[in-house]
C-alpha cells in the first residue's frame, strides 16, 4: 500500500496557520505520521476560488469579528500557545516570503526557514513586507540569507510556487490553512482533531 501522504498547505500571512503550525509537531508524535508543508500563495488562491480573507469578508460583522477572537484565545490556551502576538503589519504582501519558502525547501533548509518567518510574523510582529527586515530574521536564524534570495529569483521557484497554488485550486483548496490526508481535504484550525482522526483511521488500516 502507497504510503499516507499528509500535506499542510499555508502561507505566513494567515494567523491560523501559524497556531496550525505550532500544534501539528504534537499530531506526528502522537500518529508517527510527518506533515508535508507546501507553501502556497494565498492571494492567489483568494483569486482563483473568489474567496476573500476573513479580516476582508467579516469586516462588516461585530458579532462574527467577536466571536472569531473568543475562539482565538480558547485556542491559544488550549495549546498554551503564549507567544502569539497580532502583526500590526497585517496583512502583508507574502509574495517574497513565500517564494523563500520554496527557496529554502529546495536548499534543505525549509523546516529552520519556515519556523523562523512564521515566529518573526506572529510573535514578534516584524514588518516581512520589508526586505532587510527579512535578512535579518533569516541572519538570526543563522540561514545564508544571499544564497535564499538568490534561489527565490530562481525561475523554477516562482513556478513551483505558483504549481502550489494552482494544484490547491484544482483540488478544492480555497484558503490556509489546508490539510490533505490523502485525497481528502480539510480546512482551517477547528478541524486538527478531524486531521488527526483520518490519520490514525488510515494508519489502522494499513
Amino acid at each position: 500500500m502507497k504510503p499516507l501522504q499528509v500535506q499542510f498547505l499555508f502561507d505566513f500571512g494567515s494567523p491560523n496557520a501559524y497556531l496550525c503550525h505550532k500544534v501539528l509537531q504534537g499530531i506526528e508524535s502522537r500518529t508517527g505520521v510527518n506533515f508535508e508543508y507546501v507553501p502556497i500563495l494565498l492571494g492567489g488562491l483568494f483569486k482563483l476560488s473568489n474567496n476573500r480573507s476573513p479580516f476582508e469578508a467579516h469586516a462588516g460583522i461585530p458579532n462574527k469579528r467577536a466571536y472569531d477572537l473568543l475562539e482565538l484565545q480558547r485556542f491559544l490556551a488550549r495549546h498554551q500557545l503564549t507567544r502569539f502576538k497580532f502583526n500590526p503589519h497585517f496583512p502583508v504582501n507574502t509574495l517574497s516570503i513565500m517564494r523563500l519558502a520554496v527557496a529554502a525547501q529546495a536548499l534543505g533548509c525549509g523546516v529552520e526557514a519556515i519556523d523562523s518567518l512564521f515566529s518573526a510574523m506572529w510573535e514578534q510582529a516584524i514588518n516581512l513586507s520589508d526586505a532587510d527586515e527579512i535578512a535579518a530574521v533569516l541572519r538570526a536564524a543563522g540561514l545564508d540569507g544571499a544564497a535564499l534570495w538568490t534561489k527565490a529569483q530562481d525561475p523554477e521557484i516562482k513556478a513551483r510556487l505558483a504549481s502550489n497554488t494552482q494544484s490547491a485550486f484544482e483540488r478544492g483548496a480555497f484558503g490556509s490553512p489546508s490539510f490533505f490526508v490523502g485525497d481528502q481535504l480539510f480546512f482551517g484550525k477547528d478541524r486538527l482533531r478531524e486531521v488527526e482522526e483520518e490519520i490514525v483511521r488510515h494508519c489502522a488500516a494499513i
